[in-house]
């Protein structure tokens, strides 16, 4: 009889253990969500801030048309990027021709004056900023999320429920111009 206890015991033991462990992973996944979010709402906020900027420069400086067709372009990439990796590399692009878009206005004197392009450059400061902390956010629960599923005992649990690592949003590789936040002088 007392065999049959402990048995028990060990069974019961067992079970909470992979239900806590479940209940880890599921935590865990929904942070990574909730973080991925916060890139997303931070993306969406930047993407709503270009076209007042490529309008407040057009105003300027209406003989650069490259540049301003580049930036659209390179918005819509980003905001139809589907994977996280191509996110990143949309992203890129996007912050490089955001670059030259800035570029092109240090050439002009009045347009640097111009209160409304310098509230746009403090708010894609301040939103650029924010997404490299949210971008930090996410990659910490992304690596304890993926920790977690690789680390024993917890990969048998992750593999017998399915559960699927994530993706780092990185920028992409050889890109190291776009490594760097966006230079917003005044």
């Amino acid at each position: 009889m007392t065999i049959l206890y402990i048995v028990l015991g060990v069974l019961v033991l067992l079970v909470l253990w992979v239900i806590f462990a479940y209940n880890g992973f599921v935590r865990m996944i929904q942070r990574a969500k909730e973080a991925w979010a916060d890139i997303d709402v931070q993306l969406k906020r930047r993407y709503d801030l270009i076209p007042n900027l490529v309008e407040t420069v057009k105003g300027y400086a209406t003989h650069e048309k490259t540049a301003f067709e580049n930036v659209t372009a390179a918005r819509a990439a980003a905001m139809d990027a589907g994977s996280i990796a191509e996110k990143g590399k949309a992203e890129n692009m996007l912050t490089g021709t955001l670059k030259t878009l800035f570029a092109v206005a240090e050439a002009y004197p009045d347009l640097k004056a111009n209160t409304n392009f310098l509230e746009l450059q403090r708010e894609l400061s301040d939103t650029e900023n924010k997404i490299q902390a949210a971008r930090r956010f996410y990659n910490t629960n992304v690596r304890d999320l993926n920790t977690a599923l690789q680390s024993f005992p917890g990969n048998v649990i992750a593999g017998f429920f399915n559960f699927e690592p994530r993706e780092f949003f990185e920028l992409g590789e050889g890109e190291d111009a776009a490594r760097q936040p966006v230079a917003v002088k005044f």
